[in-house]
């Protein structure tokens, strides 16, 4: 008879230690609702721009409720992201703490990333309901979704688009500035060819998306700001391989919008379809590997992860496809290109940006 495997001993101070980090999980978890709702709320802006402050103050400054106010002090102060002295019980925000929490933070604005986690609390109920009997949750479940995506592309993309975005396909901003047409598969509100068609007026830029609440944002925009060079239209982009305008474009773009599809292999194939010979392919997507093994030790592994299970995972599903998932990696992401007939692909990563690559791509 096989001899059985000996059953590791119950390892009590590993147990221990385990159950230690969970305490500090679940305060991180509330610290992440409290930090949304700051933003949100404003409370981290005028906190930044005020002495040390009673709750009364800070709530007055803010325009809101005194009450909330001094109850979310506590969870910021318990947190160590708010100081408060004990003899005056006025509360401040170290400028080394606002430099990562407010709006003027820019590009290092980490508060803005945390309604992610308020947003998939939301659709919790669904996505349980979802691992019993799978399917997926559609995107109009989510209702902040957009808007908060907005933001942080604000952060990602548009803080570093003269400075960093632009540069990665040398020439690009004198083609720009002389003339061409570009399309952004996925557009979502709009927000990075509003600016573009601002920056380069002689240039043409047409945005495409499946949310017609996305794409209505998008319209009003140009309209306010009298853009005549950019257009958005609604598209299912399930059969972009058919559908796409052939080699009619010399640049188009995705950020953050190929792992959400239904069927993002007819995606790319539909944007080597509607690139010219000579067009260029800029690819913004998740950094990370293919293999769940590589990724750990990945700084927002988990998070992503997370965002993937609950937005990015399930609205391809909601819509019967493939359920790519946002960290497909570059392994995969490489193999999809090259199915689309794309010949030269290369691999770029921003100092600033840990959560994207960002992809060079020409057929």
């Amino acid at each position: 008879m096989p001899v059985a495997e000996k059953k590791p001993e119950f390892n009590a101070a590993k147990a221990e230690a385990f159950a230690d980090s969970y305490l500090k999980t679940l305060n991180s978890g509330a610290l992440c609702l409290m930090t949304s709702i700051g933003h949100r709320a404003g409370i981290f802006d005028a906190m930044s721009a005020m002495p040390p402050s009673t709750a009364e103050k800070v709530a007055a400054k803010s325009g809101l409720n005194e009450r909330y106010v001094r109850e979310w002090l506590g969870a910021m102060v318990t947190a160590g992201v708010v100081e408060v002295d004990p003899t005056s019980t006025k509360y401040s925000l170290p400028a080394e703490h606002a430099a990562f929490l407010t709006r003027a933070a820019a590009a290092d604005n980490m508060a803005v990333f945390t309604q992610y986690i308020g947003m998939m609390g939301t659709v919790e109920d669904e996505i349980v309901a979802c691992f019993r009997k799978g399917g997926g949750v559609p995107y109009e479940k989510f209702e902040r979704f957009h808007a908060i995506m907005a933001e942080d592309s604000g952060q990602s993309v548009l803080s570093s688009l003269e400075s960093h975005v632009l540069p990665l396909v040398p020439g690009l901003t004198s083609r720009l500035r002389e003339g061409i047409r570009v399309l952004d598969v996925g557009c979502g509100s709009g927000r990075i060819m509003i600016r573009l068609a601002e920056m380069y007026p002689a240039s043409r830029f047409t945005g495409i998306d499946l949310s017609p609440e996305a794409t209505e944002t998008a319209r009003r925009e140009a309209a306010r700001k009298n853009l005549e060079n950019i257009e958005f239209e609604i598209h299912d982009l399930s059969d972009f391989d058919r559908t796409a305008e052939p080699e009619a474009f010399d640049l188009i773009t995705t950020f953050d919008a190929i792992h959400d599809q239904a069927k993002p292999l007819n995606v790319l194939k539909g944007v080597h379809r509607g690139l010219k010979t000579d067009g260029i392919y800029l690819m913004q997507d998740i950094r990370g590997s293919s293999h769940v093994y590589n990724n750990v030790g990945h700084p927002i592994g988990t998070f992503l992860y997370a965002i993937s299970t609950m937005h990015c995972m399930t609205v391809s599903l909601a819509q019967g496809g493939e359920g790519l998932g946002a960290m497909w990696g570059e392994e995969k992401t490489r193999e999809y290109l090259q199915k689309a007939g794309f010949g030269a692909v290369k691999t770029h990563q921003l100092a600033h940006d840990i959560q994207n690559n960002w992809y060079v791509v020409r057929k």
